[in-house]
């Protein structure tokens, strides 16, 4: 609101000047009371959407791979040296967000501002990202479906750019990776989240930090933000409607303004779905069998929590006799040296090979992998050992009736699991059903032998 961006030769350059809020207004009479006289209340339209999208948040949550009770963490950065991008700290938190959480209970985003892309190019950020992005990280185009992402998030981890506000305007947890306290007017509303959220600690455990900002999230802690977002929540598009007309000189449509909806992600025509991603890196799987399939206990069941590429040991807390460790990599890898180190070898069959061949030569090409597993659709795998028994694994539907979203790689560590604790697949087989237990989450997954 400088008048330096607002006046030429001492007058206004713009017929009318947007505001969300009356609390603007007071600020531009301050800063730059030429320009007042141009000001229009008319609400946020960008705002608007957003907040219509708090209906659709379970579809907005399985179309972004999180709806299976994954926690949906996004991380959204604005431009600027003094931004959670532009931080020293980023670097770390990149990798310890994608090396410490468990890729099947946490489902990681980034929002970040155009300006970073055109300022540094598109390449350039997706190269900064590549490793995080082959760890589980999906990049949301700028353009693209970052509303419905930030409406679907559990957690924004973001600065000072208006994302985060937005973020907390929705009322959802928000943890400040960075803050620009020495730039802003510390009588905007933006000045004030910085005041109120919690800030993240370098140097304590991310995840512990995620999850007291979620758990401890009070409903209505950011009402206040909420109301300093919009002059008119839900009504701006009859305001700027009557403006533009007013401006043009044309009589204003009687019919009553609305902002078109925004479509789930994946349901836009030509627009490609985005779900969970696929992971590259080696992934560093723990086990334990919970249940091994004996009259009263259940069918087999065991527990998988897997970790994308970290740079030591994990612990997840267990404590059986049963904790074991293996590592899976896919075929695909960029790491193609650690292939050698891999218990399970994995195939997205995106060749479209039959999947038996396909696992024999697999097992042919890595001697030292004990198991191998070809994708063959969403929730779907077929498993093979070096002694040629075949395993179909195909999630069924979850209690509500909407279609598992897991990673049928998560089902193939279970299978390796049964295994290395000298359990038989027949065993397996005959039991028809395997429970795999990612965090709190209970997946069903049929189990079905395959003649070779």
């Amino acid at each position: 609101m400088a008048p330096e961006w607002l006046l030429h030769k001492g007058e206004p350059l713009a017929t009318a000047t947007v505001l969300s809020h009356p609390e603007q207004l007071d600020r531009l009479r301050r800063a730059c009371p030429e320009a007042a006289k141009t000001a229009v209340l008319a609400g946020d339209p960008c705002f608007d959407r957003m907040l219509a999208l708090r209906r659709r948040r379970p579809a907005l949550r399985r179309a972004l791979g999180a709806g299976d009770g994954r926690r949906l963490v996004v991380l959204n950065s604005t431009w600027g040296r003094a931004s959670l991008l532009g931080s020293d700290a980023f670097p770390a938190l990149l990798r310890e967000l994608t090396e410490t959480l468990p890729v099947d209970e946490y489902r990681l985003c980034a929002v970040l501002h155009p300006n970073i892309g055109y300022g540094h190019g598109p390449g350039q950020v997706r190269a900064w990202l590549r490793r995080a992005a082959a760890s589980g990280l999906t990049l949301i185009d700028p353009l693209g479906p970052w509303r419905q992402t930030v409406a679907a998030a559990d957690c924004v981890i973001g600065d000072h750019g208006s994302v985060t506000y937005y973020a907390a305007a929705l009322g959802l947890p928000v943890l400040l990776g960075a803050f620009a306290d020495r730039e802003l007017d510390p009588a905007s509303p933006v000045a004030a989240l910085g005041r109120a959220a919690p800030r993240l600690r370098p140097g304590s455990p991310l995840r512990a930090q995620l999850d007291a900002v979620i758990d401890g999230h009070v409903p209505g802690r950011y009402d206040g933000f909420a109301a300093l977002a919009s002059s008119d929540p839900g009504g701006s598009a009859g305001l700027l409607r009557t403006l533009f007309h007013s401006l043009l000189g044309t009589p204003e449509p009687v019919r009553p303004a609305a902002l078109p909806s925004l479509p789930v992600p994946g349901t836009a025509p030509g627009e490609d779905a985005l779900g969970a991603p696929d992971l590259t890196v080696p992934v560093r799987v723990l086990t334990s069998v919970v249940v091994d399939g004996g009259s009263p206990e259940g069918p087999p069941e065991v527990a998988v929590t897997r970790y994308a590429d970290p740079s030591a040991e994990p612990m997840d807390g267990q404590d059986t006799d049963d904790d074991a460790a293996h590592t899976v990599v896919d075929d695909d890898t960029a790491d193609a040296g650690r292939l050698s180190l891999a218990d399970l070898v994995t195939d997205r069959g995106l060749a479209g090979d039959p999947p038996g061949p396909r696992a024999a030569e697999l097992l042919a090409a890595h001697p030292y992998a004990a198991l191998a597993a070809v994708r063959t659709g969403p929730g779907h795998c077929l498993v093979r050992d070096r002694e040629g028994t075949l395993l179909e694994l195909a999630a069924l539907p979850r209690p509500d009736g909407f279609p598992d979203p897991c990673d049928p790689f998560a089902y193939a560590s279970a299978v390796h699991a049964w295994r290395a604790s000298g359990r038989p697949l027949a065993g397996l087989a005959a039991a028809g059903l395997l429970v795999v237990t990612t965090g709190a989450v209970r997946h069903r997954v049929a189990v079905r032998a395959v003649p070779a």
